[in-house]
């Protein structure tokens, strides 16, 4: 007994902790979604059911921002991890100057998302942006194209931004994984004749497997979370083309300060994400690797 109050005692700061950062202001949100809280109502505060779910689900533009959400999400975390992967693998091997490049690499990863976004939001101007300019001068294209107002390329533009600032993440968590991979498996691997893209798939990924799931999920939970980017860019336009959840959430605060219809928002995106955490620790953990 003694033991185990020792051990809760100095456990009891963090779960103290844990408990006023996090456990409160979950409860908080969820709590307030159920009520009529708003900017022109500090007065009457009442508990009004599941109106503000429902008013957010009859509007006919949340399933595009649903939709919007899951293209952010997928296409974002898929390129990254692919990108970040090779990027890894490119720097597994010792070079000259290697140093010097990681930092270069890792360098967008310690800048604000949102400051990324305003500084992208100049580069792609339709007008006297950056990246058109490039594009004239090489002859790639012939006049300017509107990269953020048009509802057609908004989104894909966001996404561009996203992979090129995420991919450090994953370069960094997949790098120190391989480095913990055993050199006396490829080896022999290359004593039985294994090529380079055998080694890749039955030592390399099932070996830091435990790494990509884990950082995968982090990642997905990360990018449906970040709207820093697109409100930096498009602060979800044109016509609503590029706006995700979570600036839906930000924009039904700032725009119609109806804060209880804004903690709706919340919970849906908790809400899905649980569901999501849930299926895809079970669908990872049926298969398990064992060297």
């Amino acid at each position: 007994m003694k033991r185990r109050k020792f051990i809760f005692f100095l456990l009891l700061p963090t779960l103290l902790l844990i408990s006023f950062i996090i456990l409160y202001p979950t409860i908080s949100g969820v709590m307030l979604s159920f009520k009529n809280y708003s900017l022109y109502n500090f007065q009457n505060i009442e508990w009004i059911g599941f109106e503000n779910f429902k008013a957010i689900f009859s509007d006919p533009f949340y399933i595009n921002t649903i939709w919007n959400t899951l293209k952010w999400v997928l296409f974002s975390v898929f390129f990254q991890l692919i990108l970040g992967f090779i990027l890894a693998l490119l720097m597994r091997e010792p070079f000259k100057g290697r140093g010097i490049y990681a930092g270069l690499v890792f360098y967008p990863w310690a800048i604000s998302g949102f400051a990324i976004g305003l500084i992208w939001s100049w580069l792609l101007n339709g007008q006297f942006g950056v990246i058109n300019d490039i594009l004239i001068k090489i002859g790639i294209i012939e006049e300017n194209i509107s990269f953020l107002s048009d509802p057609s390329l908004a989104m894909f533009s966001v996404i561009l931004v996203n992979v090129w600032y995420g991919i450090p993440f994953f370069a960094i968590m997949i790098l120190a994984a391989l480095q913990s991979v055993p050199d006396s498996l490829y080896d022999a691997a290359e004593i039985d004749g294994a090529g380079y893209f055998t080694k890749l798939f039955n030592i390399t990924i099932p070996y830091i497997k435990p790494t990509l799931i884990n950082t995968i999920l982090l990642r997905t939970i990360w990018v449906m979370n970040f709207p820093d980017i697109i409100y930096g860019m498009t602060r979800g336009g044109p016509a609503g083309s590029t706006e995700i959840l979570a600036v839906k959430m930000i924009n039904t605060v700032f725009y119609e300060s109806d804060y209880s219809k804004a903690a709706a928002h919340g919970v849906v995106i908790i809400s899905i994400l649980f569901i999501y955490t849930i299926i895809y620790l079970k669908l990872t953990s049926k298969r398990e690797f064992s060297l």
